[in-house]
C-alpha cells in the first residue's frame, strides 16, 4: 500500500495542551488531523516529519532513539513547559531517509541529539495521542530553496511504499506580526492561490509552488518561507498524484484564511 503525503498547517505553539485558553477556537484543525489514521488505514509504521522548525546545512534527520522535547515557543503558561510527547525515534529510518537523500545527490547528516519541537509534536499528538508511532524529523535546508526541497520529496518517495508517512509541517499562511484581522486579507487572497495552484495538471502545479513568491500577497502571507518550504517536500513525493484540501477555515484567529492538503488517494 502507498501512503499518501500531508502538508499541514500545524497551529499556533502548544495549542492541544491550551483547550482551556482557545475554547473551540482549533476545533476544526483538531478534527481534520484526528481524521488522518483513518485516511491512511491506520498506523503506519513511522512518520517522516518536515518542520519548519528546524534549518540546517545540509539536510539533517533526527536519528536519535528517544527524542527529547524542544519547546520553541514563547509566553505560554508553565505546564506547556512540561509537555513530553514520548514517541520514539527511529534510527532506521533516518538512515535510509539519508540514503535515499544521498543516492539522488543530496547531502543530509543525522542528527542523533535532536529533539521534538512543537512543529512535530503539536501536530502529532492529535493524530497519534498514544505517542506510539516512531517519528524522524527532516530539517529544512536553510537556503530555503523550493527546488531543492522539491527534489528532497522526489528522492524520498520510495519511503510511501514502504509504511512510512511523510509529513510537512508548517502553516498555510505565516505572518506573525498580521496575525489577526490585519493579515485577513493577504491570508484569503495567498489561500485561493495556493488552493487553486493545488488544482493545476502536476507539472504545471510544480512550476507555480516553486514560483510561488508571484502569488497574490506571496511576502505578505509569508515574509520568511520556513512555514512554507515542507509544502514542497510532501508534494515532491507525491508529485504526479491529486492534491485535496483536508483542512481549511476562513475565520483562524478570528479571522485568517489557513489550508492542508494531501497528496495522493486516501480512504473516503
Amino acid at each position: 500500500m502507498t501512503l499518501p503525503t500531508y502538508f499541514l498547517s500545524h497551529g499556533g505553539g502548544p495549542w492541544p495542551w491550551l483547550r482551556d485558553q482557545f475554547g473551540a477556537a482549533y476545533d476544526v484543525l483538531d478534527a481534520s488531523l484526528r481524521d488522518i489514521p483513518r485516511q491512511v488505514g491506520g498506523k503506519p509504521k513511522a512518520v517522516l516529519v518536515v518542520s519548519s522548525h528546524w534549518e540546517t546545512e545540509p539536510f539533517q534527520l533526527s536519528s536519535g532513539t528517544q527524542p527529547g522535547m524542544i519547546y520553541d515557543y514563547g509566553g505560554f503558561p508553565p505546564h506547556t513547559y512540561r509537555i513530553v510527547y514520548g514517541a520514539p525515534g527511529s534510527p532506521a529510518l533516518a538512515a535510509r531517509a539519508q540514503a535515499l537523500l544521498q543516492a539522488a545527490g543530496i547531502d543530509a547528516g543525522l542528527d542523533a541529539g535532536r529533539g521534538f519541537d512543537h512543529g512535530t509534536f503539536s501536530a502529532m499528538y492529535p493524530v497519534f495521542p498514544e505517542a506510539d508511532v516512531p517519528i524522524v524529523q527532516l530539517s529544512l535546508r536553510r537556503n530555503l530553496d523550493p527546488q531543492a526541497h522539491l527534489a528532497a520529496g522526489r528522492a524520498l518517495r520510495p519511503l510511501r511504499d514502504e509504511g512510512v508517512l511523510i509529513v510537512g509541517s508548517g502553516l498555510s499562511y505565516h505572518n506573525l506580526r498580521a496575525f489577526n484581522g490585519a493579515g485577513a486579507a493577504a491570508s484569503h487572497q495567498f489561500d485561493g492561490w495556493l488552493r487553486a495552484a493545488m488544482a493545476l495538471p502536476p507539472e504545471e502545479r510544480s512550476i507555480a509552488l516553486t514560483h510561488w513568491e508571484q502569488a497574490p500577497a506571496a511576502r505578505a502571507a509569508h515574509p520568511r518561507e520556513e512555514h512554507l518550504l515542507p509544502l514542497m517536500v510532501a508534494l515532491g513525493a507525491a508529485e504526479h498524484e491529486a492534491a485535496e484540501v483536508v483542512y481549511h477555515e476562513d475565520t483562524f484567529f478570528g479571522a485568517l484564511a489557513v489550508s492542508s492538503f494531501r497528496f495522493g488517494a486516501g480512504n473516503r
